[in-house]
């Protein structure tokens, strides 16, 4: 059979949203197998198919997408209510710390302009200073892949990170609690 582009755009365009999505992260999976160490730890595909069909599902019922949800779905941390509350509740179950892993869980402190907290999930770790994250609702009702996240504490202990919110700019400063690591194997 002879490849033609018309029939491909045909075929594309007739997959449902999360076949898409898995097609996608099925090819950035295999690209990103090839370039690391085999030693590295990566992000469980079926979770992050999950996570991002969840997402789906509720914008095609109209429902707003949160940060909690999200990553609980991402990273298996089965922690509650709203995100200012997981450093706190991680206590009686989790492990938590203040050195990025992937899989773990950033928490954000509340703040003024961020009221309930925040929390993302650390898909990779780029250097002992800076992290990519998956996350919801940084954007309003969306889900931000591949986030880059600046560790800019005076004591390089991520207690003070700058997010990017567009490919290549970062934003404000924000207050950090740690991350929470997930109990994988238990």
């Amino acid at each position: 059979m002879q490849y033609n582009a018309r029939n491909t755009d045909t075929i594309w365009s007739r997959l449902p949203g999360v076949a898409r999505i898995a097609v996608v992260l099925g090819l950035f999976s295999l690209i990103s197998a090839c370039a690391k160490n085999p030693n590295e730890v990566d992000l469980d595909p079926e979770r992050q198919a999950m996570a991002l069909q969840e997402v789906s599902r509720k914008h095609a019922l109209g429902q707003r997408v949160w940060c909690v949800p999200y990553a609980r779905n991402l990273s298996g941390i089965e922690i509650r209510g709203n995100a200012k509350d997981w450093w706190g509740k991680a206590r009686n179950g989790f492990d938590r710390g203040n050195e990025p892993e992937v899989g773990a869980v950033m928490s954000f402190r509340a703040t003024r302009g961020m009221p309930l907290g925040h929390v993302a999930v650390v898909s990779d770790i780029v250097t002992e200073r800076e992290v990519i994250v998956n996350h919801a609702n940084w954007l309003r009702n969306k889900v931000s892949l591949q986030m880059g996240v600046r560790d800019v504490s005076k004591n390089n202990d991520w207690t003070l990170v700058r997010v990017e919110s567009r490919p290549g700019s970062y934003g404000s400063s924000y207050p950090v609690n740690g991350f929470i690591y997930p109990n994988f194997g238990e």
